[in-house]
């Protein structure tokens, strides 16, 4: 997993200035493990190692399932169903090609107004 300084080097490498990076946390709820590692395949997490074993015993995944569910599963406090929740971390960046129009960072500490005062904190 990556971290928000991480990606902000990232841009910086790539030629980007002035990176922004902001994260989103959410908890998504689901019925088995099962259904959590179709949607993990459908956002293309899978295993990308090339020489990785192309299959898993349905006696392996049954076993994973159930320690899974043993180890994290919890009650929809809604419906009173089992369920697994995963929470996923979504990284939204974004970085602007230089240019000599573009707008320079100020002196640290030259700003004419607090920023407590502005946000009446």
């Amino acid at each position: 997993m990556t971290d928000s300084q991480s990606m902000s080097s990232l841009i910086n490498r790539a030629g980007f200035s002035i990176p922004t990076i902001d994260t989103d946390e959410i908890t998504v709820q689901y019925p088995s493990m099962f259904e959590l590692i179709d949607d993990l395949r459908f956002m293309g997490e899978s295993n990308a190692t090339i020489n990785r074993r192309t299959f898993l015993k349905r006696d392996t995944l049954l076993a994973a399932s159930s320690i899974y569910e043993s180890m994290y599963g919890t009650k929809n406090e809604e419906t009173g169903d089992k369920v697994i929740p995963a929470t996923f971390q979504i990284i939204y960046f974004i970085g602007w090609r230089p240019d000599s129009n573009q707008p320079k960072p100020l002196k640290r500490g030259s700003a004419q107004k607090n920023l407590k005062d502005v946000l009446g904190h």
